[in-house]
C-alpha cells in the first residue's frame, strides 16, 4: 500500500491557501514550485509548503483533505500555526 499525504501551500503567511492530496509529496511539491502543473497553485503563485500530514493509505488522506476543505479559514490557519508558527517553507524537510 502507498502512503497518502495531504498538504497546504501558500504564497505568503496567512495568504491564499491550497489544500491538496497526493501519493508522492516530494514530487507534487516540486511540480507546484516549478509551475509544472497548471491550475490554482500556479495562478496564485502558491510555492510555499506550510503544512502536511502522512497517512498509511490514500483513502484516509482523501478523507482528511475533504475534511480540511470544509473547515473555516481560521481553523486552517490555526492548524498551520500549531506546527509551523513562522510559516516556514517545509519543502526542505521532505527532500
Amino acid at each position: 500500500m502507498k502512503n497518502g499525504y495531504i498538504y497546504i501551500m501558500t504564497n505568503k503567511p496567512k495568504g491564499t491557501l491550497y489544500i491538496g492530496v497526493t501519493s508522492d509529496l516530494t514530487k507534487r511539491i516540486y511540480q507546484h514550485k516549478n509551475n509544472i502543473l497548471d491550475g490554482f497553485t500556479s495562478a496564485y503563485n502558491l510555492k510555499t509548503l506550510v503544512y502536511y500530514e502522512i497517512f498509511d493509505d490514500m483513502q484516509n488522506a482523501i478523507f482528511r483533505e475533504k475534511q480540511l476543505k470544509n473547515w473555516h479559514r481560521d481553523w486552517r490557519i490555526n492548524l498551520i500555526e500549531s506546527i509551523n508558527p513562522n510559516w516556514n517553507d517545509l519543502y526542505r524537510d521532505i527532500i
